[in-house]
Order: C-alpha cells, then structure tokens, then sequence
C-alpha cells in the first residue's frame, strides 16, 4: 500500500511541476527510411501493458483493426499501430498497450515497449511547425536540448480513433446542444488545445452557442495571449473580464500543460475570478481529483459537445 501510495504522491508531484512520463514503444520499419522510429503516449492513458492475447477476428472489422480480445471479462477493440502509421514490424505484433481516454477502452497493438521517461512540457514541442504528418501532435525531445538528443513522436491517439473509425453520428448538433451563450459583449473564450481535430469540435461546439473566442494551440500561447489581453484592459482601464469570460483548456500540450496554465491563472491576482475549465481525453476519477487540486472551476472529459456547452453555460453564469 506504501509503494502505491508512493507513485501516486509521485505522479501528483509532476502535475505541479510541468513534468509527465511518457511510455516509448516502437512499431517497427517505417516505409519510406527504412528505419525503427521511436514514438510516446502519455503513461496517464495507459491502463496496462500485455503481451499480446489471442486475437478473435471480427468479420467486417475496418481497416487496421484486428478483431477483439477477451481481457479479464472485458472485450476490448485491438487496432494495429503499426499498420496506421505506415510501418512494418520486424519480429511481429507482441504488445498490446491497453488505453482509456476520451470515454473509451482499446488495446494498441506495438511492436515493441522501450522505456518509461519523465520530461518537463518544455521539452515536447508542437509538430505542426515540423514536417510531421497528422497522426503526430508532438515531438519530444528525450535528453533534454543538447544537439544530438533522441526524439520521439508522441502520437495523436484521438485522431488515429477518429481516422479508422469515424463517427456516424454529428459531433455538433445544433438542436440539442442548448441555449446560446450570455456573456458580456467585446468578451471571448480564451481556449488551448494541441489536437488540430479538437481545436476543429471545440469550434463547432463554440459556434453553436454562439460564443465568440481565440483559440490557441499550447498553454504557453494561451498564457502569453492572455498576458497580453490583460495589459490591454488595464491601459483602457477595463476588468479583465470585459475581455475574457474565460479559459477552456486541454492537459496535455507542448511547452506548458495544463495544469500549469491553470495553477498560473488562479495563482495571479490579475486573474481573480476568471473561470477556468478543463477539457481532456484524461478520464477518471484520478485525474478529475488532480484538476481539482490545480483550482479548476470545472472538469469535462472529451468529447460531448452537449456536455461541454452545458459545463460553459453554468461555469460563465456563476
């Protein structure tokens, strides 16, 4: 009990210091160099590791999903990471990474497991910037900024979800996503997210209650822009909330997570009272408590665009 206890003192230690562990795994031989590529997810969205179970094919399965398994009573979805990112597996598929986030449990079939590393936020960059494609939301940088450091691509999960099984359903729907929103006129919802396609729902489901807002793709960006918005406000001697009705934010994001935008909000006198709220793939119990922790005003798991406008209506009307 000690030694659980330990880890999670531990872990609750890095979310108040813009740190995180990340699991390294391999998915074999890229196409085009021929070489065995290094890529990460988050540990807080990893339920277990396994080697891997006895595959029951589904008939009609989509393409790069490999049929189910029965796992201590759950049947659970196992996609092929390799096959998705393009890449050929020089000894087979002999891991099953078991992952929960975003309200829903599938097995990632890998390669290989490497390693666990504990890095700050600093030094995972944004790879829109870089040549990476679509499926990659980040690079790592794994020995911190020397020239000839080690980099792995912290995958998208989200969008490798969304892009071999797409919804049939509207993300957005304007009959059921309620009331439009009451805020003061000239304020906008100031919000941060690395997923190019949660920055794209998140948007919809903002037009819908017809909120204005500025969105940005890192904690550091949202932080630097909402410095910013409050110098104006002081030189036109306006509160800040004449400017910002407030902060919708993702956790996990290159350069500043966050937690660490959040606990920078609440922790600044200029920003007393403004509302922050989290919008993450990271569900569970474990993670609610530790947004609690940071001062959060609200929690919501991705993504429910009826849930997530109810959450902004009654967290801008307090």
């Amino acid at each position: 009990m000690s030694t659980v206890q330990h880890e999670v003192d531990e872990r609750t230690n890095l979310i108040s210091s813009n740190k995180f562990e990340l699991l390294l795994f391999r998915l074999g031989e890229n196409a085009s160099s021929g070489r065995s590529e290094l890529f990460g997810i988050n540990v807080f969205k990893v339920r277990e590791i396994v080697a891997m179970p006895v595959i029951t094919v589904v008939a009609g399965a989509l393409p790069h999903n490999l049929g189910v398994v029965n796992l201590r009573g759950q049947i659970i979805p196992v996609i092929d990471l390799c096959s998705v990112v393009g890449c050929t597996p020089k000894t087979g598929l002999n891991i099953m990474l078991v992952t929960e986030f975003a309200r829903s449990t599938q097995g990632f079939a890998v390669e290989s497991v490497e390693e666990i590393v504990r890095l700050d936020w600093s030094q995972v960059l944004s790879a829109e910037s870089s040549a990476a494609g679509g499926m990659v939301t980040s690079i790592a940088r794994l020995d911190g900024d020397k020239d000839d450091t080690r980099l792995a691509q912290v995958l998208d999960v989200e969008q490798i979800l969304r892009a071999i099984a797409p919804k049939d359903t509207k993300d957005v729907d304007s009959e059921t996503i309620g009331a439009k929103l009451v805020i003061k006129p000239g304020s906008v919802i100031l919000a941060a997210d690395d997923s190019a396609v949660a920055r794209g729902l998140i948007g919809q489901a903002l037009d819908a209650i017809g909120a204005p807002y500025i969105m940005t793709k890192t904690g550091k960006e949202a932080w630097e822009k909402l410095q910013a918005i409050a110098a104006v406000a002081v030189a036109e001697g306006k509160p800040l909330r004449d400017k910002v009705a407030m902060v919708l934010t993702d956790l996990e994001m290159p350069e500043m997570d966050g937690f660490t935008l959040t606990r920078n909000i609440k922790q600044d006198e200029r920003f007393k009272g403004l509302p922050v709220v989290i919008h993450s793939s990271l569900s569970g119990t474990t993670n609610e408590d530790h947004v609690k922790s940071v001062g959060a005003d609200a929690y919501v798991a991705k993504f429910v665009a009826d849930e997530l406008a109810a959450t902004i209506r009654e967290v801008v009307a307090r």
